[in-house]
Formats: C-alpha cells, sequence, structure tokens
C-alpha cells in the first residue's frame, strides 16, 4: 500500500527562466567542441512530472527499502545516474531523513536513444527507483527527506527540484510489488552475468587519461554500448566506442579532470555497465 505523507514539487527557475533549450542546456553540460543541438523552442506542459515516495518494506539483511515513483507527462524523460554526453546528471540530498544512516540507490535498467547525434541514458514517461536505507535503528520509524534535482526534457529541457518528506514504516516486512518490479530491472552483477575478465588499460592524454576495457563477457543483446564511470563525478567522461568481437567487448573513454592534465586513477574503483537489448550488467572495478 502507497503512502505519502508530504510530496513537495517546484519547477526550479521556472518564472525567471521558464523554459531552457535542451541545445543551450547540453552545450553548457559538455565539452567545447561538441555541437549543440539546435531545436525549435516548445511550451512546457504543467506537471511535467510528478514524485511520490512509496514506503516500502523491511528487508532480510535489516534495512529497509523504499522508492521514488516518478511520473513523467507523456513523451517526457528524465536521466539515469550516467546520462550520456546529451544528457543531465540527478542530484539528491538527503536533508532532513530521520533514523537514516546511508542510502542505496537501485537504479533500474534505463534506456538507450540519440538526439541530434548525442547519446542519452535514461528514462520515458515512469520510473520506480529503490532506495535502501541503512538505518541507526531497526524496527523503528523513518523519515525519508530531501531534494532530488533532475533535467525533465522533450524538444525541450527543465531544471527541475523535486522535495519530499515521507514517515515510513520501520516494521513492515509485506513487500512491495512496484519495488520488487523495479529491482529485478536492476543491471546484472558481474559475476552472475558471465563475466569471465575485466582489464582496463590507461594512456595518459594531454589532458586527461584514455581508458581500454576489454570485457570477456556473453553479450547482452543488441544495440550494446558501454558506460564508463569515474569514481569521481567531477571528472568528464566521453562517451565509450564500442565494439563487440565473440565475447569479448572492448570500450574506449576519456576521461578529463578540471584541472585538464593526466591524473591517478584507481582501476578498482571504475564502474563499467554493458547495456543491451536483453539485459544490463554492473562491472565494478578493472585491472590492469
Amino acid at each position: 500500500m502507497t503512502s505519502i505523507v508530504e510530496i513537495h514539487a517546484y519547477v526550479a527557475g521556472m518564472i525567471k527562466n521558464a523554459l531552457v533549450i535542451c541545445g543551450l542546456l547540453f552545450g553548457l553540460l559538455t565539452p567545447a567542441h561538441a555541437e549543440a543541438p539546435v531545436v525549435t523552442p516548445v511550451v512546457a506542459p504543467e506537471n511535467i512530472i510528478q514524485l511520490s515516495v512509496l514506503p516500502g518494506y523491511q528487508t532480510s539483511r535489516g534495512t529497509h527499502m523504499a522508492a521514488l515513483n516518478i511520473q513523467l507527462h507523456p513523451g517526457w524523460k528524465t536521466y539515469w545516474r550516467a546520462p550520456g554526453e546529451g544528457g543531465i546528471p540527478p542530484q539528491f540530498d538527503w536533508a532532513g531523513s530521520q533514523n537514516i544512516k546511508g542510502v542505496q540507490i537501485h537504479w533500474p535498467r534505463p534506456k538507450v536513444s540519440y538526439v541530434n547525434g548525442l547519446r542519452t541514458i535514461g528514462y520515458s514517461d515512469h520510473v520506480v527507483i529503490p532506495i535502501e536505507l541503512a538505518l541507526h535503528r531497526k524496527n523503528a520509524p523513518l523519515v525519508l527527506a530531501g531534494r532530488v534535482d533532475l533535467g525533465v526534457c522533450q524538444e525541450i529541457c527543465v531544471p527541475v527540484s523535486l522535495d519530499f518528506t515521507a514517515t515510513l514504516p520501520g516494521n513492515n516486512t509485506q513487500k512491495d510489488p512496484a519495488i520488487r518490479a523495479a529491482l529485478k530491472k536492476s543491471p546484472t552483477p558481474a559475476r552472475k552475468a558471465g563475466l569471465k575478465s575485466a582489464t582496463c588499460a590507461i594512456d595518459p592524454i594531454a589532458d586527461g587519461l584514455r581508458v581500454t576495457a576489454t570485457l570477456t563477457m556473453p553479450s547482452t543483446g543488441q544495440g550494446e554500448i558501454a558506460v564508463i564511470e569515474a569514481p569521481d563525478q567531477n571528472i568528464w567522461v566521453s562517451e565509450p566506442t564500442t565494439k563487440r568481437r565473440g565475447n569479448t567487448l572492448t570500450a574506449i573513454s576519456e576521461m578529463v579532470p578540471p584541472s585538464n592534465t593526466p591524473f591517478m586513477l584507481d582501476r578498482s574503483k571504475i564502474r563499467i555497465t554493458v547495456i543491451g537489448s536483453n539485459r544490463a550488467v554492473d562491472i565494478l572495478g578493472c585491472t590492469g
């Protein structure tokens, strides 16, 4: 059963900056050499996005599994953890939460699309994002409160901030079907997916590093791509080129830090997600 104690949603800057054209916003968020797409401005509908909290249940590990339930206006989309060069990364703030000492987001498998040559990764229409909460006191009520900043796009992009506050039951063990369905859509862990090896060759370039990941694993389906993430979100990561030959997938990407110089990179903290038409695979770390 879904209950919401208090949900507040507002569109950030809607009065001062009513609409942000995708091309302008992407130009601010991508490197200078990337060409911004040209689009025709349109009027954004009211209530383009709504957020509710699914109160969830206690897990066998003693954590609490809740979820953010996001409903988008038809035809609109928002973005995954690593949104691609044409996307806007979501930002979370859990300030105001009570009896919560840790948060782990279980992202469902996203969809890959291309807009004016830029790859974007995210969700359209509706998505349930499971949130696993580590507690200070087990079997006690908890409050999930905070804010999420998102980009919501169609032909235009609108920056949106969603505030939420919900009191969650501390001793409910009845699993929510919507949350369980979303968890089943999470990327498959590397070992379970049949990953045999993951190696990363790292070479310095003028303004950072080039990472060449070689993965020995079965195919994830048609349209297969790899997403490489740096351990530091301040490091810009280019869209990888992905090639497969038999059971070997190779992905090459460049990482550029704010200093625009080569830097030390811990291979064990590189995250690689392989996304295909059949499934996605989550790979944490690679070797030299």
